[in-house]
C-alpha cells in the first residue's frame, strides 16, 4: 500500500474561476512535507510547470537537506527528502511507475463535491486492501474542472460546522492524511 499527494499549481482557479498557475510557498513545502514524513508517504509531488517556481522550490530543499539547515534542523530536511518538484501530472504519473512500479488510483480533492465520489473510508479500505492512490490537491481556488476527467474519483469534500470553506490546502493534507492513515481512524 502506497498513498502518494500532489499539490497542484497548474491548472489551478484563480477567485473568477479562471486558469492560472499559483504560487509555491515556503510554508506548503515544509509543513505538507512533515505532515506526509509523520505519516509514511513513500512522496510528495509539488507540480508546477513554471521553470522559476521549480528552482525556487528547489532551492529551499537544498537549503535544509544540504546547506546550512541540515545541521540546524535534521528532521526538516528529513521530511523534505519525500518531495519531488514536477511539471505536470504526466510526469507524477511516470516518476511513481519508475520509482515504484505501478499506476495509483487517482483521486481529486475539492471543497465541492464533483464526479463519482469516494468516501474516506471507502478509499482507506482500499489502501489497506494494499492498493496505492495518488491525492491531487488544488491551491488557490481548486484544481481545474478539466483535472476532474483524468482521475478516477473524487475523495469527498472536508465540510466544518459552518458554510465558510475554503481551507488552505497544507491544512486540507493534514486533515486528509489523518482521516485515512491516522491511528484514531
Amino acid at each position: 500500500m502506497a498513498l502518494f499527494i500532489a499539490v497542484v499549481h497548474y491548472p489551478s482557479l484563480n477567485k473568477h474561476g479562471r486558469p492560472v498557475a499559483t504560487a509555491v510557498t515556503n510554508f506548503d513545502l515544509h509543513d505538507i512535507a512533515r505532515a506526509a514524513r509523520t505519516y509514511g508517504l513513500p512522496r510528495y509531488y509539488v507540480v508546477t510547470p513554471v521553470p522559476g517556481q521549480r528552482e525556487f522550490a528547489e532551492r529551499i530543499m537544498r537549503h535544509w537537506i544540504e546547506d546550512a539547515g541540515a545541521e540546524y534542523n535534521p528532521s526538516r530536511g528529513e521530511a523534505l527528502q519525500l518531495v519531488e518538484i514536477l511539471p505536470d501530472l504526466g510526469a507524477v504519473g511516470e516518476a511513481i511507475v519508475r520509482d515504484f512500479g505501478r499506476e495509483p488510483f487517482w483521486v481529486a480533492t475539492s471543497a465541492r463535491a464533483a464526479g463519482p465520489v469516494l468516501a474516506s473510508r471507502e478509499l482507506r479500505a482500499r489502501l489497506d486492501d494494499g492498493g496505492d492512490a495518488c491525492l491531487l490537491f488544488g491551491t488557490g481556488y481548486g484544481l481545474h474542472p478539466d483535472l476532474y476527467e483524468l482521475v478516477d474519483a473524487t475523495l469527498e469534500p472536508i465540510v466544518g460546522p459552518s458554510n465558510f470553506n475554503h481551507l488552505a490546502v497544507r491544512s486540507a493534507v493534514a486533515i486528509y492524511l489523518d482521516r485515512l492513515l491516522g491511528r484514531g481512524r
